[in-house]
């Protein structure tokens, strides 16, 4: 039996997160064939090296893409984006998947699509038809209409993208593959963290017997330029609270620069007492992280998925997930040093929430596997009306 080639593109941490429980039920299927290509800051030092966490993992990347300008501007990211589309035709071209399975909503993610798109490669996409900031937003929809086969992580979201004119016989409920993780961690009971976490990143290293919060911001594409002043904002209040602080470093999009200038001034200005410094974190540090700490600060949507299934208290700043569904753990507020302040001390004398589980219920990996597996879709789409 001939199995059908599936190649998933990870960009980023982001991605790979919020594809790995897919990749895993594709690569164990037996009637699918997984190749994977590793790009963007995915292949970068400055990012953490998520090539190494992949391939720990046990999935062997079968191409890699040089495809991030540095700079971190509105102008490189869409070089990026052009870069991108350069060059994975040729990688399509030399593995000729039956599908390209891609990711959200990132840069890289419109260069594969675009890329697959005029290929005649029918392109699967996870977690469309949510509504956030940032020109992620965009690219989100765009590539929902480019996409064959569509696996929102929502009932919401799946409205929206049939809304948008896609077949709903094209549009699978199989929730977030990020909640898989979630969910098998916590099943598991293992609550310890890797004894040797403070090894890597830089800063004090912290008792986690004791209180701490997790703080992960990132740019706003559409605020460019004020990174530094927002993450100075949120380290301050942080300050303020007083609680030992994990700090995780910025991803790559347009705005970047200033957000790790942010973090550095405020290290060089000897201001980072109980704080550590990370780039990445493996996916189950992470998870483990997020169940124990006393609030999760920032504006990553791991706040907004993660933490509605996992109950933890959320302080959500700015816009950058402005009108995406989220769970009553969440607080949002203002690139404000005092309303962060605040927002944290309501969260940490909150404590944690009950689980709501509305972005699935962990098994949304071997969902995506099991309809690649069988579904026929035509190249040429048409909407309907």
């Amino acid at each position: 039996m001939n199995r059908r080639r599936i190649c998933v593109v990870i960009g980023s941490r982001a991605n790979y997160s919020s594809i790995k429980s897919a990749m895993h039920a594709i690569k164990h299927h037996p009637a699918l064939e997984l190749k994977v290509v590793v790009g963007a800051s995915a292949l970068l030092d400055r990012y953490g090296a998520v090539v190494s966490l992949i391939e720990k993992d046990g999935f062997k990347p079968d191409a890699r893409v040089h495809m991030l300008i540095e700079g971190e501007t509105p102008a490189t990211m869409a070089k990026s984006t052009g870069l991108g589309l350069l060059e994975l035709p040729n990688i399509f071209d030399q593995m000729r998947p039956d599908f390209v399975l891609t990711v959200g909503d990132r840069f890289e993610t419109m260069a594969t699509t675009l890329a697959a798109a005029y290929m005649n490669i029918p392109v699967a996409h996870t977690m469309g038809g949510e509504v956030s900031g940032t020109i992620d937003e965009s690219i989100r929809h765009a590539v929902t209409k480019f996409a064959h086969v569509h696996f929102p992580a929502s009932k919401e979201a799946r409205e929206r993208i049939i809304r948008l004119g896609e077949r709903p016989e094209n549009v699978y409920l199989v929730g977030c593959p990020r909640i898989d993780l979630v969910a098998e961690m916590l099943a598991s009971h293992v609550n310890g963290l890797d004894e040797h976490l403070f090894d890597t990143g830089v800063g004090e290293r912290l008792d986690l017997s004791k209180p701490f919060v997790l703080v992960s911001q990132h740019p706003v594409t559409t605020e460019y330029g004020e990174g530094e002043r927002q993450i100075t904002a949120t380290l301050a209040a942080v300050r303020e609270i007083g609680l030992q602080a994990i700090v995780l470093w910025p991803n790559a999009d347009a705005g970047s620069d200033d957000v790790a200038r942010g973090i550095r001034k405020w290290r060089e200005r000897g201001l980072d007492e109980n704080m550590h410094f990370f780039k990445n974190l493996p996916v189950a540090n992470y998870v483990r992280l997020m169940k124990k700490t006393a609030c999760l600060i920032g504006n990553s949507s791991s706040g907004i998925r993660e933490g509605a299934f996992i109950g933890t208290p959320v302080v959500n700043i700015g816009s950058r997930q402005d009108m995406r569904e989220r769970g009553s753990n969440v607080i949002t507020a203002p690139h404000e040093t005092q309303a962060i302040t605040d927002a944290i001390q309501d969260q940490t004398k909150h404590g944690p929430y009950a689980s709501e589980p509305i972005y699935g219920d962990g098994s949304a990996g071997a969902r995506i596997a099991e309809i690649l597996s069988t579904c026929n879709v035509n190249v040429q789409k048409r909407i309907t009306y």
